[in-house]
């Protein structure tokens, strides 16, 4: 559960410009959280090098690829259906289309897909995409294609992804691969391997050429972002065997944040997703130290019971949490915070349910990705507890904490009434052609009239309504704003 699921992107298609000379046809989707739309990215780059042109038409496809994610039995379910309808196509219209699965359910489910059930050509895991042309040549030859092979190095840091469905403003920028928590829940450890960082200076050179392309806000991205520890290469477990001189000249999470903000200091700065216990004071201290580091963390907490959290295998207590959230709202006063939560964990009671909702009302979180246990095979969770909380009992549990959060957001929303805040115009608003939407550092969506702006504009802007998730405004002078200043940057209500 600790990755952001977009539900608004969901199955997106991406569309590449086409190349002249490229006369194969590429289908390819995207399901799960913003490391597998990074991903598809990869793979487009890696495509379009084979001859690979990009199509919405599903009909006319030479190859159908589909970047899935196993976090949850929906989006398993999803691609499944998803699954059916390709062969449908393959069956009555395109018996060429060959059918591809890359990411989590590739490596989770390979041998059912290609062997037991035979509803794909192709089986690709996220550390193998750049083994793709070599299996394509086995697809291409009449035979099944596999690898799903965990790399203990592999950061495609050599490859410059494709930006897919982008606005031209934002873009994810990879930082770590895998993930070494074992949180009892969750899949990532056994679909993405274990926990690996990409050299600072491919990083680097990524951010500065997005900037050259105009980009202006970019998230650093990973599983968990706060444990990149860059001491040469290899797994990050591997770092106790290192020697001296990498040890002295490792970087860690708050020097590459610092590195980031430094090297383009008009680009806003994210990262996503933080887990409690490595979230260090000298990365908070980081964020307050640079103006274009945002104030938003996205901070999982999945419950606010100290016995679920033990049996969840999270890694701090409810206390130690707590502590944090004191230490972030003091250093940086108007930082964002959100929340990814799971309820009905096996065996969770009345009792513990109710140390989540208490712990929801300490921190009033502005924003939150909330959840109903499902239970994943494979995991510790899966193997060893029974998933004994009723469902209607999660059902109305999940209720619960939806409608808590709702009733926060709205309070923090409020919170920026009659302030000026630093809006990127990132899109016309979804509701009116008439206006622009962005999003403030905090990362809360304002919209407000178009004027002459264009989007990749910074605009201060004062807020004189809000809904519990947006903020309403009017463009302010002067029309070109100063970073920092104005903006609500480091300013502005808890």
């Amino acid at each position: 559960m600790e990755k952001i699921i977009d539900e608004n992107k969901q199955g997106e298609t991406l569309v590449l410009e086409q190349k002249e000379d490229n006369k194969r046809k590429l289908f390819i989707e995207s399901y799960g959280c913003a490391m597998n739309f990074s991903d598809s990215e990869i793979v487009a780059s890696i495509m379009v090098n084979q001859g690979f042109n990009t199509t919405q038409n599903l009909e006319e496809a030479d190859l159908v690829l589909v970047n899935t994610c196993s976090i949850r039995d929906k989006a398993e379910q999803t691609v499944r259906k998803r699954l059916e309808k390709y062969n449908a196509v393959k069956r009555d219209h395109n018996p060429k289309m060959k059918v591809g699965v890359l990411g989590c359910m590739a490596e989770r489910l390979k041998t059912k897909f290609l062997e037991e059930e035979k509803i794909v050509d192709l089986v690709v895991g996220p550390d193998a995409y750049k083994d793709l042309p070599n299996l394509l040549a086995e697809v291409d030859e009449g035979r099944d294609a596999i690898n799903v092979i965990l790399s203990k190095d592999e950061t495609y840091g050599d490859i410059s992804p494709v930006r897919l469905n982008t606005n031209g403003v934002t873009a994810f920028v990879s930082i770590t691969r895998g993930c070494d928590n074992m949180c009892t829940f969750c899949v990532v450890p056994f679909t993405r391997g274990r926990e690996r960082s990409r050299a600072p200076q491919s990083i680097i050179e990524e951010v500065n050429d997005l900037w050259s392309k105009g980009y202006k806000d970019i998230t650093l991205l990973g599983q968990n972002v706060d444990s990149y520890l860059w001491y040469g290469g290899g797994l990050k477990k591997g770092f106790e065997k290192a020697s001296a001189m990498q040890k002295a000249t490792s970087v860690n999470f708050s020097k590459l944040l610092e590195l980031c903000a430094k090297t383009q200091p008009k680009m806003r700065v994210r990262f996503s997703t933080s887990n409690p216990q490595d979230l260090t004071m000298d990365v908070i201290e980081t964020m307050a130290k640079y103006q274009n580091i945002c104030n938003h963390i996205h901070l999982p907490v999945q419950s606010g019971s100290d016995r679920i959290l033990k049996a969840m295998n999270r890694l701090h207590t409810r206390e130690e949490y707590m502590e944090l959230i004191n230490n972030i709202r003091k250093i940086i006063p108007n930082c964002a915070i959100s929340q990814d939560m799971i309820v009905g964990f096996p065996t969770e009671t009345e009792e513990d349910f109710q140390d989540t909702i208490s712990l929801m009302e300490y921190v009033k979180y502005n924003f939150g990705y909330m959840f109903t246990y499902s239970e994943r095979p494979g995991t510790m969770a899966g193997r060893n507890m029974e998933d004994d909380v009723p469902e209607a009992t999660k059902k109305r549990r999940l209720q619960d904490i939806v409608d808590l959060q709702r009733i926060h957001s709205e309070i923090k929303t409020k919170e920026w009434l009659n302030t000026t805040v630093e809006v990127l115009i990132e899109k016309e608003s979804k509701k009116s052609d008439k206006q622009w939407s962005g999003r403030t550092p905090q990362n809360i969506v304002c919209v407000f009239p178009k004027a002459h702006y264009k989007v990749g504009d910074f605009v201060n802007v004062k807020v004189t309504d809000c809904t519990s998730a947006t903020l309403i405004g009017e463009a302010k002078s002067p029309l070109t704003p100063k970073r920092g200043t104005d903006a609500g940057i480091r300013t502005g209500k808890n």
